[in-house]
């Protein structure tokens, strides 16, 4: 069912834990699957110096957290919320069609922790 990179990710994902002083955090969820996505970062400057995530999930949404932690890890924070789940896809040589919407919730986990951010940033700079 899964290719070899996707299996690889799979059984040792990179960025894997909660982050404590983390200062964006984005949770997602599908409800019809029962994957729940958290992805955790360090921005400073408006750099995601640090990047983790904790998935509950089955292999894709696990690979597609690893591989979307490592696309963004270093990234400034406009080039992040640039990242598409076909490009996650894309980095692990594919998905199976079923398995599709797990790229998605990693975009979507990516665009909530900016999100969670730059809500934090503004709010705290009035």
């Amino acid at each position: 069912m899964y290719n070899e990179r996707v299996m690889k990710e799979f059984q040792n994902p990179q960025n894997v834990g909660e982050m404590a002083d983390a200062n964006a955090v984005g949770t997602v969820g599908n409800a019809s699957c029962g994957d729940i996505m958290k992805i955790y970062m360090k921005i400073e400057n408006n750099i995601i110096e640090d990047v983790s995530f904790q998935t509950f999930g089955c292999a894709a949404a696990i690979a597609t957290s690893s591989v979307a932690t490592s696309l963004i890890k270093g990234k400034t924070v406009e080039e992040a919320l640039k990242i598409t789940n076909a490009q996650v896809v894309d980095e692990l040589g594919g998905l199976p069609a079923q398995k599709l919407h797990c790229s998605v919730l990693a975009e979507e986990a990516i665009k909530a922790a900016v999100n969670d951010y730059l809500t934090r940033y503004v709010a705290e700079n009035k």
